[in-house]
């Protein structure tokens, strides 16, 4: 029964194109899995509608004090725990906003935890230690489409009445049946059959940037192309926020380094400032009533700097 079931799914198929992948030279083999990588992204673009459909229902939970919870297994797990844990420096949000959540725990991100995929009590389980509540989102992520951790999640997700998005890589599957937003992107058999590591994976990993990073630029976490709200932790960060400032203002180094000081490393805060050359509590003032959003804040400090 669940050889038959297995054989339906596109994942699973049979790619005649690297049937003899075992008797080619090295250089030919990487061309081989090379040409089925330069599918993967015209296979997401047609998924465009449904992603963008999905940052809008996770910025409009977010805005409303909610979180994103990635939940998958293996790969797709894992995947979900990177896409999270690169939010908190990038963006400058809360580790807690953005979580991803792995089939096993945490010990199942370095070593496959055997069985953990098979239990939609344990996905269940899962979700409920993390206190789901309606304002929440949550994100089933499987190549498959099938798998019971990840359903049970999205299961108890729609019961508690959170938003559902399934990021799947087979059409008509359960998952997309529960979601409210289903994104199935057929990237077609891996070059190794079943390895969804490989095309699946990359598909995933693609549309999991779009989502995070379209959630953040709706959030207000980027001004122009720039990421204005990164945290300056280390050394590489410190120089980037420089650089940053620079581009985005047209200030000297020195003048980056100083207005930077004066601010804690509040990028933001630092080119509402420079742009509007008010005081800085006013300039705060700015971006809280604008809810960060550097742009706004900037034109409403231009505003007020005109009418007095």
């Amino acid at each position: 029964m669940e050889v038959e079931r297995l054989s339906k799914l596109i994942t699973e198929g049979i790619n005649k194109n690297t049937a003899n992948i075992d008797r080619v030279n090295t250089y030919d083999m990487i061309t081989m899995i090379n040409e089925e990588d330069k599918k993967v992204a015209f296979a997401v673009e047609k998924a465009k509608e449904d992603i963008a459909k999905a940052v809008d229902v996770v910025s409009e939970r977010l805005l409303k004090g909610g979180r994103l919870i990635y939940i998958g297994a293996g790969t797709s797990g894992r995947l979900g725990i990177i896409d999270a844990s690169e939010c908190p420096p990038t963006f400058g949000v809360d580790h807690d906003l953005i979580q991803g959540v792995i089939a096993g725990g945490n010990s199942a991100i370095f070593k496959a935890v055997e069985g953990a995929e098979d239990s939609e009590k344990l996905g269940k389980k899962d979700l409920m230690d993390l206190n789901i509540r309606k304002e929440d989102v949550i994100c089933g992520i499987a190549a498959s489409g099938r798998t019971p951790y990840v359903i049970g999640g999205m299961k108890y997700g729609k019961e508690i009445g959170a938003a559902i998005i399934s990021i799947t890589m087979n059409t008509e599957s359960e998952m997309t049946r529960i979601a409210d937003v289903g994104i199935s992107v057929v990237v077609g058999p891996e070059v190794i059959m079943g390895s969804t590591r490989m095309k699946s994976g990359t598909a995933q990993k693609m549309i999991l940037n779009m989502i995070s990073t379209g959630t953040m630029i709706k959030l207000g976490k980027v001004y122009e192309n720039l990421m204005v709200d990164l945290k300056a932790s280390n050394d590489k960060l410190i120089a980037r926020a420089k650089r940053i400032l620079m581009l985005a203002t047209g200030i000297s180094l020195e003048e980056a380094e100083k207005l930077l000081k004066e601010t804690d490393y509040d990028i933001k805060l630092s080119i509402v400032i420079s742009k509007t050359c008010l005081h800085k509590e006013v300039c705060k003032t700015l971006l809280q009533n604008n809810r960060g959003y550097v742009q706004k804040a900037i034109e409403e400090g231009n505003k007020f700097r005109e009418r007095k």
